[in-house]
């Protein structure tokens, strides 16, 4: 019997964003055979999903599957429709609402989705990278949303409703600050650099330096003491 054999079996949300391979990186060292899934949502630009790419090799995904879910059809969200995204907003503007950068229910899709394929793999873990504390407000990243969305799941499934088996989805970073969630990773060895967080990249896939993400990841790395490998010359 391999060791792969006797491993729980996870499935983790992995955008390529810094949260989500900080997420991908605590499953897998909690002894998850981590299975990763990344979702093409329609947004603005591909740059995310290449870094999922890089993120699911490095760090040792079992299977990294992407598929489609076109978001883009019902815009709404400056992520995913011909909205200007938000430049240089202060802590203040970014805590004051949901801003245009949110993407209706994308995490509820996103977890239905992880749910689905979690139970064709007989697997009662999901792991998600949801942050409640430097985040930009939204509401589907608070842990009355990962609470309510784990009742659901042993409401709607087989795995639950048959065979008694709980269903999880671990929110490992919810209550983290960023610069405590970069300490984390760093110290399971996670390269920030394989990562990408900017909402609205230049042509190349550079960091805009001025969105809401990209001044969270800033701050996050500042108040770590690290360097942001992103931006190495």
């Amino acid at each position: 019997m391999t060791q792969a054999d006797t491993q729980p079996r996870a499935v983790v949300l992995l955008s390529g964003g810094l949260d989500s391979t900080t997420c991908l990186a605590m499953a897998k060292a909690q002894g998850f055979e981590c299975h990763a899934l990344s979702v093409l949502y329609g947004q603005r630009h591909e740059v995310e999903i290449q870094a999922a790419r890089r993120v699911a090799q490095a760090l040792g995904a079992s299977q990294h599957r992407e598929i489609g879910v076109d978001l883009s059809a019902f815009g709404g969200s400056a992520l995913t429709a011909d909205i200007e995204v938000p430049k240089g907003r202060s802590e203040a503007d970014m805590s004051g609402g949901i801003p245009v950068t949110y993407v209706p229910a994308r995490n509820t899709v996103f977890l239905s989705l992880a749910l689905a394929w979690a139970e064709t793999l007989d697997s009662s873990d999901l792991f998600i990278g949801v942050n409640a504390l430097d985040y930009s407000g939204y509401p589907d990243c608070r842990p009355e949303f990962i609470m309510a969305f784990e009742n659901l799941a042993n409401l709607a499934t087989k795995m639950s409703t048959t065979q008694g088996r709980r269903i999880k989805i671990h929110a490992p970073l919810i209550r983290m600050t960023k610069a405590q969630i970069i300490q984390a990773g760093l110290k399971l060895g996670v390269d920030y650099g394989l990562t990408h967080s900017c909402y609205d990249p230049a042509p190349d896939g550079r960091p805009c330096g001025q969105c809401d993400s990209c001044l969270l990841r800033a701050k996050g790395f500042a108040e770590a003491g690290a360097a942001d490998p992103v931006l190495a010359p």
